[in-house]
């Protein structure tokens, strides 16, 4: 039987490509406060600032490459085809600038901006926004394409289909500590999935995971992808 994978990547899939994490050691929340930047209500106070500051993480993408790890997942989707969903917490487009196809942001792409009125309405987008831009669709104003904090993440429903299908699933780059990300592994694993962990620093304890891999994403994860059968 062929089998069906889905895979999460997080932060430090695209921390080797020079991204700083949201989280971590210098990342963004060092350097700005997540109530002026990354929730409904500073969009409504502040919509400038929120958007400048988005604007700022866009205008940086370009400078950062894909690395062996966004490369090696990409090579494995050609693979697998549709037997493989690629899900990732990431808001960078470096997983598509490495070829892959399959992808869902459950929170959000810099990339995209979405319509204030109608959320169903989104859009490439690779300038800076502003208070005039509007929505090609309906001509509304628009946001960031960004999940705030308070908000629920994307495409819930199409990664818990997807979890509950697959033969295996495996996180990548993320400590999996975080809701709802962090219940994947028990929801796949309930239905029958072998859960495996690729990451820099692994858990004590875990006992949905049945597989742990230590290491740096571009070591490991090429590895892993090149032996999944």
């Amino acid at each position: 039987m062929k089998k069906k994978l889905v895979v999460l990547t997080g932060a430090g899939i695209s921390a080797e490509s020079g991204l700083r994490t949201f989280r971590g050691n210098d990342g963004m929340w060092e350097h700005e406060n997540i109530e002026d930047v990354c929730t409904p209500g500073a969009l409504r106070r502040d919509p400038k600032r929120v958007m400048d500051f988005y604007n700022f993480l866009r205008k940086g993408l370009p400078e950062h490459k894909p690395n062996a790890a966004h490369i090696a997942l990409a090579e494995l989707e050609k693979r697998l085809g549709d037997r493989f969903l690629l899900v990732t917490q990431n808001v960078d487009n470096l997983h598509e600038r490495a070829g892959s196809k399959r992808i869902l942001h459950m929170h959000g792409d810099l990339m995209k901006l979405r319509c204030m009125n109608h959320p169903d309405h989104e859009f490439m987008f690779k300038g800076e926004e502003t208070l005039e831009t509007k929505c090609p669709f309906c001509g509304a104003g628009t946001r960031p394409d960004i999940v705030f904090f308070e908000e629920v993440p994307l495409y819930m429903d199409m990664i818990q289909n997807a979890l509950r299908d697959c033969d295996e699933f495996v996180y990548i780059g993320t400590s999996s500590v975080v809701y709802p990300a962090a219940g994947f592994k028990n929801f796949a694993k309930r239905f029958g999935a072998k859960v495996t962990c690729l990451n820099l620093e692994i858990p004590a304890h875990d006992p949905d995971t049945d597989v742990f891999v230590q290491g740096k994403a571009t070591e490991i994860v090429p590895k892993w992808c090149e032996e999944f059968v």
